[in-house]
């Protein structure tokens, strides 16, 4: 009698969680077998790794392709990395305009697509001042349209790091006899640069992407960026094999600059500490 009253034992909470993993894990594996098994594997072979197309590419779409898009990237950052350190020291200053320029410039340049920056760069600039060719042609047009809008972003993380500096490295530096424009130059900006550099590379690697918007500037045969270059291949041959290889391209730069971002955020935290 006394059996029969005994009641089940309770699942612990750790039991349970474990119970409810399992089955979640369960339901992920069903679904992923049902969307292969799903799958025309014979068609993805034909349209997305048709190996004979997929030589073809090589080396064109590394020597004209993924050396564009490095280009552009590398020349974008490096004028997005300086007007945004200019404009960072604007939000910072004590003069009036300055902040209300630069937080203007942040605001309308953060807000607006990087699509219409390249339309405007490609067509606006050369209406409105008429006879301006930028160095480089295409290469300084996709550099200035990459650089107007990484410097908004860039502006902001590097004000961040300027405002984390302790602001006993300043009074020091004051105290030393130095004056303010000299201390921001050899010792605030050098420590909040290197504050910033995870977030940077980050930023590297949008720009690395946003770079396939070029092909709005007219580029030629030898301009193409990655992108266009698979894109154009892919009409040519009514095939998307080459569109795999050029993504498969980007994840070879990308992932470990996403990687290096990550361990340099990690140790910095560390260095925190």
């Amino acid at each position: 009698m006394a059996a029969a009253q005994e009641t089940a034992p309770r699942l612990t909470r750790r039991r349970r969680r474990q119970l409810v993993l399992t089955g979640e894990y369960g339901i992920v594996v069903v679904v992923v077998v049902a969307v292969l098994a799903a799958a025309d594997w014979g068609q993805i072979r034909t349209n997305f790794a048709n190996w004979s197309i997929a030589r073809q590419l090589f080396p064109e779409i590394l020597t004209v392709g993924l050396k564009n898009t490095l280009v552009f990237t590398i020349t974008g950052f490096a004028l997005g990395l300086a007007g945004g350190l200019v404009l960072a020291l604007m939000r910072l200053s004590s003069v009036p305009p300055y902040r209300w320029f630069g937080l203007a410039y942040i605001e309308v340049f953060r807000g607006l697509p990087a699509l219409l920056i390249f339309v405007f760069v490609g067509t606006g600039v050369p209406l409105a001042f008429p006879g301006t060719n930028l160095p480089g042609g295409v290469y300084g047009q996709a550099a200035l349209a990459l650089g107007l809008v990484s410097a908004a972003y860039m502006a902001e993380t590097i004000r961040a790091g300027i405002e984390a500096v302790p602001r006993g490295q300043m009074e020091a530096a004051r105290t030393l006899g130095m004056s303010h424009g000299r201390a921001m130059r050899s010792i605030v900006i050098p420590q909040a640069l290197r504050i910033v550099i995870p977030p940077l590379t980050n930023e590297l690697v949008l720009l690395f992407k946003d770079s396939s918007l070029a092909l709005f500037l007219g580029i030629t045969l030898q301009q193409r960026e990655l992108s266009k270059y698979a894109n154009d291949v892919a009409s040519q041959q009514g095939n998307s094999t080459p569109i795999i290889i050029a993504a498969a391209c980007y994840l070879i730069v990308t992932i470990p600059l996403s990687y290096l971002a990550r361990r340099l955020e990690t140790r910095q935290k560390r260095g925190q500490r």
